[in-house]
């Protein structure tokens, strides 16, 4: 076979293999943000109880998941007694980053993160 032959066969090659190597490195890059969204869904849940533990309202849990970085893709819920000596209970539910093409398996996944706090006494 004469070198140019072969040249041609190692074209086909790269053309066969690296839409697969593509999508194997997207693959990686989502988990790797998936992992990511996750931590930070934990982070936001404890700041958010920190703060409710000393001012039990929705706007003060909200500003505290927003300080951590996840802006308008976290959602906050404010649950349990908010009484000072009551347990109240933060749930943060986060909307994870996509990767083009692979994140569409996704679906509808979101990320949960659900901690509670004893309310302080003022």
């Amino acid at each position: 076979m004469s070198g140019r032959a072969q040249r041609g066969q190692a074209t086909v090659e790269v053309a066969l293999v690296l839409p697969v190597v593509v999508v194997m490195a997207l693959l990686v890059v989502q988990t790797g943000l998936l992992v990511r969204d996750q931590v930070l869904a934990v982070h936001a849940a404890r700041a958010a109880a920190r703060a409710v533990a000393v001012a039990p309202r929705t706007g003060v849990a909200e500003s505290a998941v927003r300080a951590t970085g996840l802006g308008s893709r976290a959602r906050v819920r404010l649950d349990g007694d908010l009484t000072p000596g009551g347990i109240a209970s933060v749930t943060v539910v986060v909307d994870p980053v996509r990767v083009p093409v692979v994140g569409r398996a996704l679906g509808g996944l979101r990320l949960s993160e659900r901690m509670a706090a004893l309310v302080e006494e003022p």
